[in-house]
């Protein structure tokens, strides 16, 4: 007679822990996808890494302010070229993410005249502001920005406006470059 209550239970018990180790991976991919793919992963990497406004602007490098929201799917689109831009002139340049739905900011917005999302705000290593972009920048446009900043040089002018947040907005063309005029109360009255 053959004794099968040990191979079942040594069936059951490789069963068990192969439940056990599926389960486990399936919740760290889950967790990992969760976290991996939600739209504003990005804008919170930059903003986690932000440093505050003032500590930016007097620590000797240049700084870029960014202006965004959680909601604006142009900053959601900009963030990774953000990110790249960033990374490739590390310890450099200072990124400082400013959510526009934070009061804290809204001095800063006030004082910038932050008419949509997402805007860029530059400033020299002294942080002395030196104009603004609005709208999506891609990383060519970042990295050139962020070359000119560093290096002291002239900020590149851009002769398109480019996609930026769903505010009504006039713009009107002066010598090639384009100012905003805003027809909105502000970068929060919608959502």
């Amino acid at each position: 007679m053959i004794d099968n209550t040990s191979s079942d239970k040594d069936l059951s018990i490789l069963q068990k822990y192969s439940l056990v180790f599926i389960s486990i991976v399936l919740v760290i991919l889950l967790l990992f996808l969760r976290n991996g793919l939600k739209p504003n992963a990005m804008l919170d990497q930059l903003a986690k890494n932000s440093l505050l406004p003032e500590q930016a602007l007097s620590n000797g490098k240049p700084t870029v302010f960014e202006f965004y929201a959680d909601w604006c799917e142009a900053c959601k689109e900009m963030a990774p070229d953000m990110i790249e831009a960033k990374k490739q002139n590390s310890n450099k340049v200072d990124v400082v993410l400013l959510n526009v739905e934070n009061s804290r900011w809204i001095d800063l917005i006030d004082e910038y005249n932050v008419n949509g999302i997402p805007q860029l705000t530059f400033f020299d290593d002294k942080g002395v502001f030196q104009g603004f972009s609005l709208g999506v920048r891609k990383y060519s446009e970042l990295n050139d920005i962020f070359l000119a900043l560093i290096n002291n040089e002239e900020l590149p002018s851009f002769t398109q406006l480019s996609n930026l947040s769903n505010l009504p907005l006039k713009t009107y063309s002066n010598q090639g470059n384009f100012n905003i005029i805003r027809e909105s109360e502000g970068p929060r009255d919608h959502g």
